[in-house]
């Protein structure tokens, strides 16, 4: 069977995709910092019959980090690995004039740091993998210029490109940035509580992930909506 990491898999986008690839068969490390939600979540995803590791921790600490991959390889390898832990930098959200330095720093070491740390653990386990793939969970706001979203937005900015530049580095395998658009996530109502518009949930843009590992374009930058739409 192929396994996956997923980072933030506790709830949310994370755990709607645990779910699908669970339903196909896919082993499974999970990881979030809440340890009764990922326990939760892994449980959940396991009644599908696959396996399922769940590690609680900090993705920006090396050593868990190293027993994400430790986890994997016992299971077969890694095969996909799905930067999807994130940090907004300030709860809520505030403009750049106010924007806490240190909130900034902690956004980069999750979204940034983290994510390629992970990446660099699991390379020779996804080298050897037939079909290697990296997702790097990205956001409009790496593209856009909203306000109060910049710290978080250049982070996710970061992320594009070290995903885009590992793709060329690594032409054996898939890396992929994928923006999913908006949804209802307990991040977006931290980021912004007094929003209260309609949104969708994760599980609704789900396909579009599935349709990357499916089709396996090329390495690059995607969003999750025209993925959707282009079926």
């Amino acid at each position: 069977m192929p396994v996956a990491i997923i980072t933030g898999a506790s709830k949310g986008l994370g755990r709607a995709l645990a779910e699908a690839l669970a339903a196909r068969g896919w082993d499974l490390v999970l990881d979030a910092r809440g340890a009764e939600p990922l326990k939760e979540a892994a449980e959940a995803v396991a009644g599908h019959g696959v396996r399922v590791e769940a590690l609680p921790g900090d993705v920006t600490e090396a050593r868990h980090r190293a027993g994400l991959v430790a986890a994997a390889w016992q299971l077969g390898g890694v095969d996909l690995v799905v930067s999807n832990a994130s940090a907004l930098g300030a709860e809520p959200l505030v403009r750049l004039a106010e924007l806490p330095l240190e909130g900034l720093r902690r956004a980069l070491e999750v979204n940034v740091v983290a994510a390629l740390g992970l990446v660099q653990e699991a390379l020779p386990l996804l080298r050897e993998s037939a079909a290697g793939a990296v997702i790097a969970v990205s956001s409009d706001a790496a593209a856009e210029a909203y306000e109060t979203w910049g710290g978080y937005g250049a982070s996710k900015a970061a992320l594009d490109q070290l995903a885009a530049v590992l793709g060329t580095e690594e032409p054996g395998l898939r890396v992929w940035a994928v923006d999913p658009g908006d949804m209802a996530t307990d991040l977006y109502a931290a980021a912004v509580p007094d929003d209260d518009d309609p949104r969708p949930a994760p599980g609704s843009v789900v396909p579009a992930f599935l349709r990357l590992l499916d089709e396996r374009p090329a390495s690059g930058r995607y969003t999750a909506p025209s993925l959707v739409e282009g079926r």
